[in-house]
């Protein structure tokens, strides 16, 4: 199915959530008719009554025989207390790749130590599933979630179901970044910052060509651009358009490659000698397109990752990288949002937690000649 273009009875419960979220139709106060309804949206009665009934499983509608629908009570008074046992909910990208069990593992392990259980969601990084993952999300008695933005740049189609979130007072935090629409507290790395500093450890080895390759579709990975950017702005080095290299979700598994080796088969005197990666997944990637060129790393290129992850170590050049804070956001994410709980009627944002980037410097880098 096209996420963009989901079924009429998707979109009509979307609206009918942005109505509650904005109060537009407080507890207990009459809904339109189904008839008034398909009118107004140029729908069928069928696909109302459908949409309707859906909702009113859920918990958001309740119907009075010859009456009519009506909008449900607060939620909040039928949430489990807290002294019975917190319910926490985490939504993230991914569950069992890269850097994300070890983020999930911190999180579990600071619930467990408060007698607090974690139900988990992946939305693999496709903004409907993250659509599916909210809806299931709100279905629960949850004290709180936690949630990783999906594609953070391309916007929040899904923006109605945070706004249910704080319609049922329920506190959320966002981890490695947000939403520009959306009023949260987040933890995340200081990207901008840590893509100059991978860039000025590079310069500062005596490289002048150096290509940067950033995933675009999320925030992180614009903002480790910038920093790329910067890096070359402040120390007066010129950066050739086709030592940037953008691209997007679809396009990771063959863009960066095809686009590196295009710019590595050029003349010694012309090739790049140093490389800036989105993250250390990337990096691994690329070590078999310089092998593939006849090159090696770091004797023919330097090149750094991001997140310090697993895999920095696990090749046969362990990579320079950036370090990611891990089990230490996971951790913290569960003491914001304890925060955010216990202060639940008076509905703070609360503060952002930003982590200054560390360089982990190994075999991937030397100084150029």
């Amino acid at each position: 199915m096209n996420e963009q273009h989901p079924p009429k009875y998707k979109r009509l419960k979307l609206e009918i959530l942005s109505w509650i979220a904005d109060e537009l139709f407080k507890p207990h106060e009459k809904l339109p008719s189904e008839n008034e309804i398909a009118k107004r949206f140029d729908m069928s009665r069928q696909t109302v009554r459908q949409t309707l009934g859906e909702l009113e499983r859920e918990g958001w509608l309740y119907r009075r025989q010859g009456k009519g629908t009506f909008i449900a009570g607060a939620p909040e008074q039928v949430r489990p207390d807290v002294s019975e046992g917190m319910k926490i909910g985490m939504i993230t990208t991914y569950i069992s790749d890269y850097i994300f069990p070890t983020i999930v593992r911190g999180v579990e392990s600071a619930l467990r130590a408060r007698g607090a259980r974690l139900l988990l969601a992946s939305t693999d990084n496709e903004k409907n599933k993250e659509r599916d993952s909210l809806e299931s999300m709100l279905r629960e008695p949850l004290s709180g979630l936690i949630i990783e933005p999906t594609r953070s740049a391309e916007g929040n189609p899904n923006f109605p179901y945070f706004l249910a979130l704080e319609s049922q007072n329920i506190p959320y935090v966002m981890i490695n970044e947000r939403y520009a629409d959306v009023d949260a507290p987040c933890l995340r790395v200081d990207d901008e910052a840590g893509g100059c500093l991978a860039t000025e450890h590079l310069i500062g080895l005596g490289h002048e060509r150096i290509v940067g390759l950033f995933k675009i579709d999320d925030y992180q990975g614009v903002h480790r651009m910038r920093g790329f950017r910067r890096a070359h702005r402040e120390h007066g080095l010129p950066l050739a358009p086709e030592h940037l290299i953008r691209y997007t979700t679809e396009e990771k598994e063959g863009l960066p490659a095809e686009a590196l080796a295009a710019l590595l088969a050029a003349e010694p005197g012309q090739r790049p000698t140093a490389i800036v990666c989105y993250n250390d997944q990337l990096a691994v990637r690329l070590l078999d397109v310089i092998r593939g060129q006849g090159l090696t790393v770091p004797m023919d290129l330097s090149i750094v990752g991001f997140d310090d992850s697993t895999l920095a170590t696990a090749t046969e050049v362990k990579l320079t990288s950036i370090a990611h804070p891990k089990t230490k956001m996971g951790e913290d994410a569960v003491q914001l949002l304890m925060g955010l709980i216990e202060e639940r009627g008076a509905r703070l944002p609360g503060e952002d937690r930003v982590y200054a980037p560390q360089l982990i410097i190994r075999q991937s880098t030397r100084r150029r000649g």
